[in-house]
């Protein structure tokens, strides 16, 4: 389908897309595209402004600060990849996310914002206990990882904001994930990192947003073996759908998360 009509305008700054979000009510940050376009493909989203940030150069890097991996917003899946010094399951997620040539386009940032509850980055990100750093026209301000992703495709940042970093600590951990086809979203993923000695479980496709497996985090803080805690997963409720039933993604969930705890 063809998209309705819409204004487009490239921004020049971080603060130049604030601005021009602040000043318009039905705004939309564009970066790498693949979750919005689809969306105004079918009309499901019909912004009256593009303010396009995908080539703001200052959103793009991975360093290190304060013991700490920083990662610009706009920051492609490719680069993740590539990027030996970030924690594994990082590198891994993003190595599953469709093809190559998607990789190359896709944004940290873009994959975070879009709320998707099927998103492997998204996943990581609480495992990780991440912190992520919005601007808006008051300032920058940090928001949990945990405190993000409030609702299907709804994520806490304001309408006047734009998120710039992502912050996660150094952490072992791997990510494994179920799909039927090679450049499918996950039917389920599974995020797994051991932060400050605590070990820490993140679910995507299991909810209406990425959830933490608090269950089975606490079974393992109790001494239980992985085999044992990841039976805290039949307490879940994933939705069922025409890739998978509910059941059979809490089956997938635990063989998951069961390997998972077991590679780290």
């Amino acid at each position: 389908m063809i998209p309705a009509a819409f204004d487009y305008v490239r921004a020049t700054s971080v603060e130049d897309a604030v601005r021009l979000l602040a000043t318009n009510d039905d705004a939309k940050l564009l970066a790498g595209g693949h979750s919005l376009v689809p969306l105004m493909r079918l009309r499901l989203a019909r912004p009256a402004l593009l303010v396009d940030v995908g080539r703001l150069s200052e959103l793009a890097y991975i360093r290190e600060e304060d013991g700490r991996f920083v990662i610009g917003a706009l920051t492609r899946h490719a680069q993740l990849e590539d990027a030996q010094m970030i924690p594994a399951l990082l590198r891994e997620a993003a190595s599953m996310i469709a093809d190559r040539q998607v990789r190359h386009r896709g944004t940290i940032g873009g994959s975070v914002a879009h709320g998707d509850p099927a998103s492997d980055l998204a996943a990581c990100l609480l495992a990780l206990d991440a912190d992520l750093v919005a601007r808006g026209p008051e300032g920058d301000r940090t928001i949990a990882a945990r405190d993000f992703f409030t609702g299907l495709f709804e994520t806490a940042l304001l309408p006047t904001e734009i998120l710039t970093e992502i912050r996660v600590p150094r952490a072992r951990g791997t990510y494994l994930k179920f799909r039927t086809r090679s450049h499918d979203w996950a039917t389920v993923g599974v995020a797994v990192a051991r932060v400050d000695w605590t070990v820490n479980v993140a679910l995507s496709s299991m909810g209406l947003t990425p959830i933490r497996a608090v269950e089975v985090e606490d079974a393992l803080r109790e001494g239980a073996a992985p085999a044992v805690a990841v039976h805290e997963l039949e307490r879940t409720e994933p939705p069922g759908d025409a890739t998978a039933s509910s059941e059979y993604r809490k089956h997938l969930a635990q063989v998951l998360t069961r390997r998972a705890l077991e590679r780290i």
